[in-house]
């Protein structure tokens, strides 16, 4: 039973935040694509306080030839309204955690497995469906603590889930990319 969990849930890299990531870094994993979650990854769900930090991001992505991506289970209405004044790619209605939003985008940039990064804060949604798809995976801590009333069932079962990984009392947010 925990060989399932691993491979469905855990994640291949923890980081704090989506914000820290090191393009440096990113170039040394050879990777050509970060694709992430929206709400309470890039932009805290109920805010778009972030939305600067988001643009400054894409900006420091796009200097180093790597592209952002947003896939979200959100409506194009919701996530074209804060992406597309930043010019930044999305997928809406991607139904996470399955992962065709995520091979379907990877095979449409002409982007291996290896290449592609796939960012969130839900193991049962981003962690599930990146590892499907079968790129690398980062887990970040949420932006902000509330959920939206959706998300809240989640991260009910999510607790759930830690526990059966082992993860709970191991799972640490660091500043640079870490191990899951």
């Amino acid at each position: 039973m925990k060989g399932i969990y691993r491979m469905l849930f855990r994640p291949k890299y923890t980081i704090d935040t989506i914000y820290h990531l090191k393009t440096e870094k990113l170039q040394a994993m050879g990777i050509k694509a970060v694709f992430s979650d929206l709400d309470n990854t890039l932009l805290a769900w109920n805010k778009f306080e972030t939305a600067k930090e988001m643009d400054k991001l894409n900006q420091r992505l796009q200097k180093a030839r790597i592209k952002l991506v947003v896939i979200s289970n959100n409506n194009a209405e919701r996530v074209g309204k804060v992406l597309n004044p930043y010019h930044i790619a999305f997928v809406a209605k991607s139904k996470k955690p399955l992962p065709f939003a995520i091979s379907k985008e990877r095979e449409e940039l002409g982007l291996n497995k290896k290449q592609v990064m796939m960012v969130g804060d839900q193991l049962i949604t981003d962690m599930q469906a990146g590892n499907l798809a079968g790129v690398q995976t980062v887990l970040v801590k949420p932006l902000v603590e509330t959920d939206k009333w959706n998300t809240r069932i989640n991260r009910f079962f999510e607790k759930i889930i830690f526990f059966f990984l082992a993860l709970s009392h191991r799972v640490t947010f660091k500043e640079t990319l870490k191990n899951g």
